[in-house]
Order: C-alpha cells, then structure tokens, then sequence
C-alpha cells in the first residue's frame, strides 16, 4: 500500500496505491516517515489505537502506519498527520487524519464553516458524487458532519469530520461496493470507536 499525495487542511484525499483512486493537489515537500512506522504487515486483530499526542483513541486492525506531510499556506506552514491500516486480504483502508490551525485562526473560525469547506473540497477534489450527509458531534460534544460519496472508480468513502480545539478531524473507511456489504457492521463500529480525548485544561 502506496500514500502518494496529501491535501491539507480540509481533504485527506489519499491515492492509496490506486485502491481508493483519488487524485490530490502536488506537495512541494515530500513526506516524512515518522520513526514509529510500524514496518511489518497490519495484523488483523484490533485493538485501541492512541494518538502520540494523546489527543485521540481510535479502533484500528492493527498498529497504524504513520506519516506527517508539511505544507504551507496563507496561515503558515501546516502538518497534516495522517494514520493508516488496511487488513490483510480485503479491499478497505481505515484511516485517521488531522490538521491543526493556527491558534489565532482556530479560535475565530466558524466550525460548520470549516466541516462545510472539508466536505466541499473532498468531493471536489475526489470528484466524487455526495451520497449523503448529516450533523453529528464527537463523543464529548465537538461538532462534526459525516458524509458518504462515491468516486468515478465505484470506490465508497463513509468519512466523519470533527472539529475540536482548533483541530479539524477525518476520520474515513475507504471501500468497494461489493466489500461494504460485508463490513457495515465493522466500519460503523470502526467510525464509532473514534473519540476526541481532551487535555486537561480543556475539560476542567
């Protein structure tokens, strides 16, 4: 499994060695390899993933690869943090990706602006047809948009975004028509696991 290219900010559009068939803007830096990329293959077995910031917890079928991609923008530069497995045997890519904005422009931000602008700009860049969408909120409350879309190649995308303390949250289960039949039950279970955990300055 090959990760080409990144957008930042508002779409983790991922060309997923031609599995998910997306198409995303060039970086002008390449992608950095975090040292705790696990190197042997996704286990299938899942287990509780935390972030290494502690930030968020998530389901995954085995220790996700890491990877950081560095972009800069009007705001300055931006990482975009990007986590992924994909089982053995089956044509489905779980995946959690996170920007963080700066301060200034995190705190004033609208944050259905920015989830309307990620959803835009996903199905844009994916030229993907929107299947549906709706409101949602994480587990302790941020607020967030689930969105279902369909690429030209008949891959599924089933993609909640949060956005938490200046913070925009993707977290996708990327699929085929035929696969998703048999694993409803998993990626719901997969999109439910995610939670937001937040630090303690924030929750006292």
């Amino acid at each position: 499994m090959i990760i080409k290219n990144f957008l930042p900010l508002i779409a983790t559009t991922v060309a997923l060695n031609g599995f998910a068939g997306v198409e995303a803007l060039p970086s002008k830096r390449p992608i950095r390899h975090s040292n705790t990329t696990v190197s042997q293959p996704v286990q299938s077995s899942w287990k509780i993933f935390t972030a290494p910031d502690g930030r968020f917890t998530v389901l995954m079928p085995g220790t996700p690869k890491m990877m950081t991609q560095t972009q800069k923008t009007y705001m300055g530069e931006i990482d975009l943090q990007v986590f992924v497995a994909q089982p053995p045997k089956q044509e489905v890519v779980y995946l959690v990706a996170y920007n963080d904005f700066p301060h200034s422009y995190g705190q004033m931000a609208n944050p259905q602006e920015i989830l309307k602008n990620a959803q835009d700009m996903a199905l844009k860049t994916t030229q993907s047809h929107l299947v549906s969408q709706r409101n949602i909120r994480s587990s302790n409350g941020h607020p967030g948009r689930e969105i279902v879309y369909v690429n030209p190649g008949g891959k599924i995308t089933k993609d909640r975004m949060y956005f938490a303390n200046g913070r925009l949250y993707q977290v996708m289960a990327i699929t085929t028509k035929k696969q998703q039949k048999t694993l409803s039950q998993t990626i719901a279970g997969y999109l439910n696991s995610f939670h937001v955990v937040l630090k303690p300055s924030e929750s006292s």
